[in-house]
């Protein structure tokens, strides 16, 4: 079978993807989960679409292909162009092509018998055309009713179809916007596509393109929040390699600011708690029954969100929290510190103790989540106490080390 760019099966394009961007480091002999002409298949499909950012690097152990993309540079996520290769039939595109040529304006309106007689109009003339019967048109015409492209209208016993009108596109900077920093956004960079507005005023400092790669399971996720509805989800566990199946009912989408990744909020029956799922973790989704508890479980996340420092809930009871305070002290010169913890604290208080010196402190379910972001106070902490002494003996511990790596005497953490 002759190569194509087009893809078949998303799911399996995404897991190249991410073998290639977020590891970028396994060689053509090293990558054993298909077979090498399935690795070949897949990197050419990848430079068809990404030849610009396509990189390898030469080492003892073979080539190794990444993707390599600076977004000063790219100020367009070009990971969207793997939704834009979608691949289809002989048939579909002919019968796309002839349908709306057809029904070429809202005004025209036409039943089903009609419009099958009007495409074989159109085929008469190939010496070996193309036939469709009422059922493929009839499944097709459902299909692009159900996107909104057409619309069905039922007088008395008949069924006409006609074009749907077409809408203004909203503002391009507001498109350019939200393609790049929204979920979904590959949504907005279709849109982009029919426009003629060229300019780009948006650039980024940090660009998180890879949830590029979710917007499927993303959609179905808001389309299951928005219905209210349970959902079973299929989810791989890369360490060992395995798909586990949860039923679970989704109640929100998290996104870290520190790393662009997106997380499931939802609610598992089967363990009665709430919890998380990374989204480049799902691998399908399916939609279930309506959930009447949709409402009050919801409430129940928003009333344990000012107590989250991330998507980590070690306790669904709100009994067992654990408190962190942390005191420092700073220059004349420095009193955007205190500026800068009432801008990144996402709970919690800060009270300033005198004109050099600042407290802050919280009741979260997990402390340990904090400590990334604590770090970058290291320099001017002069207190800090954890109700979770285990962690708190890991700071402090943490902090003798890099005095010891630095030959820093005397050293000490209180």
């Amino acid at each position: 079978m002759a190569y194509s760019e087009l893809v078949k099966n998303f799911n399996k394009i995404r897991d190249y993807m991410r073998e290639f961007y977020v590891y970028g480091f396994k060689s053509r002999d090293e990558f054993t989960k298909k077979s090498a002409r399935s690795y070949d298949d897949e990197r050419r499909r990848m430079e068809s679409w990404l030849g610009d950012y396509m990189k390898f690097r030469q080492t003892s152990d073979g080539k190794n292909v990444f993707i390599s993309i600076d977004s000063r540079v790219s100020r367009h996520n070009p990971l969207y162009k793997a939704w834009k290769a979608k691949s289809f039939t002989d048939g579909d595109i002919t019968l796309h092509f002839i349908l709306f040529d057809i029904l070429s304006s809202p005004e025209i309106a036409l039943t089903l018998s009609e419009i099958t007689k009007e495409i074989d109009k159109y085929l008469c003339g190939f010496s070996e055309p193309k036939t469709f019967d009422e059922s493929t048109v009839r499944k097709k015409l459902k299909e692009y009713v159900s996107e909104g492209l057409i619309v069905a209208e039922k007088q008395g016993m008949t069924v006409t179809y006609r074009r749907a009108e077409e809408t203004e596109l909203c503002d391009t900077d507001v498109l350019d916007f939200f393609s790049e920093v929204s979920p979904c956004g590959v949504i907005g960079s279709y849109l982009l596509d029919k426009t003629d507005d060229s300019n780009d005023y948006f650039a980024f400092k940090h660009h998180y393109i890879t949830g590029a790669m979710d917007s499927e399971v993303m959609c179905l996720l808001f389309m299951a929040m928005r219905e209210k509805r349970h959902i079973t989800l299929e989810s791989i566990n890369r360490q060992r390699d395995r798909i586990s199946e949860n039923h679970v009912i989704p109640l929100r989408i998290m996104i870290s600011v520190q790393s662009g990744r997106q997380y499931l909020m939802a609610y598992t029956p089967r363990f009665k708690r709430i919890t998380s799922f990374r989204t480049d973790n799902i691998v399908s989704v399916k939609m279930d029954d309506i959930c009447d508890r949709f409402d009050e479980l919801r409430e129940k996340l928003d009333g344990m969100m000012p107590h989250m420092w991330g998507v980590s809930i070690q306790s669904n009871s709100g009994q067992h929290m654990e408190h962190v305070e942390f005191t420092v002290k700073y220059a004349d010169n420095e009193k955007h510190i205190h500026q800068r913890l009432e801008r990144e604290k996402r709970c919690g208080t800060v009270e300033k103790i005198d004109n050099n010196t600042s407290r802050f402190s919280v009741d979260v379910f997990d402390a340990s989540e904090m400590i990334p972001w604590i770090r970058t106070f290291i320099c001017r902490i002069t207190e800090y106490s954890f109700s979770n002494k285990e962690i708190e003996e890991q700071f402090g511990n943490d902090i003798k080390e890099m005095f010891k790596l630095y030959g820093i005497e005397g050293g000490d953490c209180e």
